[in-house]
């Protein structure tokens, strides 16, 4: 069996472009759980209030429940759900998921799989994050599951031959197009740094993520620093109407430096691109607005606090 073909085709709702990372998100938890005790499993009510946080911080900002995934993951065959009347899922029920004593985990073959071959958490692991999440998050998604992939092999899986007919391949000349756009600074606060020669620090976000089917175009990026890249992709800036900067209101900084990095950034308008080159393309901006950007909007820095 071929497992990473069956994790890169895991069934999910769609829908032009919605996210729905709840399978995803339970099995990279999962993966972290196998990875610290083979023989454990997951009891729905043990583990309800970390997979609720996942899907808050990684997912879209509409209302989830974990209860989604921890039933229907069964039927792609990766993962099984047993109560204490005996095997089988009672349902998408948060209460009967509760009082039944419900538990999952990898199902015998995946577990078996992964004993021959331990490389293969790794494999998984990268398809789930490439697939599903942009490169910038991998990191900080990895800890928030309790993954080491410096413990795992992460062999790159984009050699096979069902892997190369599933995905396209990405434009390597994205980065330097974007960067030369925005004139080798961050559109949103206008750092500009250099290491003699190279830039540093900067770097080609896509607006609709290339997971998503985000095109590597000019008009689907946006040169930003590291900083502000991790913000923009995890929801908590945004680019509204108007080219203008978001920030969610559900984001909290009460240091000067959170002030002035972030919070003064409500309102103001995109630096670049330079004359002749397309902006971001309002398709992609509302892509991003309703799929990554968390909550509403603050008032601009210049405005009066409505309270």
């Amino acid at each position: 069996m071929d497992w990473l073909e069956r994790v890169a085709k895991l069934r999910q709702w769609t829908s032009n472009g919605i996210r729905a990372p709840h399978k995803p998100l339970l099995l990279l938890y999962a993966l972290g759980s196998y990875q610290r005790d083979a023989d454990g499993d997951l009891r729905y009510s043990a583990v309800e209030g970390e997979l609720k946080r996942l899907l808050e911080e990684y997912g879209p900002s509409r209302a989830t429940t974990p209860a989604y995934p921890f039933h229907h993951l069964v039927s792609d065959g990766v993962w099984e759900v047993r109560t204490d009347q005996g095997p089988g899922s009672p349902g998408t029920g948060v209460g009967v998921l509760r009082s039944s004593g419900a538990t999952g985990r990898l199902v015998p073959e995946l577990r078996a799989a992964l004993r021959r071959d331990p490389a293969l958490l790794g494999r998984l692991a990268r398809v789930l994050l490439d697939f599903h999440f942009p490169p910038s998050l991998h990191t900080d998604l990895c800890e928030a599951v309790g993954l080491d992939l410096d413990l795992a092999d992460t062999e790159d899986v984009r050699g096979s031959g069902w892997e190369r007919a599933a995905r396209r391949q990405r434009d390597r000349r994205m980065r330097e197009l974007v960067l030369t756009a925005y004139e080798f600074q961050c559109a949103f606060c206008g750092y500009d740094g250099m290491l003699g020669a190279s830039t540093v620090g900067l770097e080609a976000a896509h607006v609709r993520w290339w997971s998503f089917d985000g095109p590597d175009d000019v008009d689907n990026g946006l040169c930003l620093c590291s900083l502000h890249h991790k913000l923009f992709d995890k929801g908590v800036l945004g680019l509204g109407e108007g080219r203008r900067v978001l920030v969610s209101r559900r984001f909290v900084g009460r240091s000067e430096a959170s002030r002035q990095q972030v919070l003064a950034l409500a309102g103001r308008p995109v630096i670049g691109p330079q004359p002749g080159v397309h902006p971001v393309a309002d398709r992609h901006r509302k892509w991003h607005a309703a799929q990554v950007f968390h909550g509403e909007p603050r008032e601009t820095a210049s405005s009066p606090s409505t309270g």
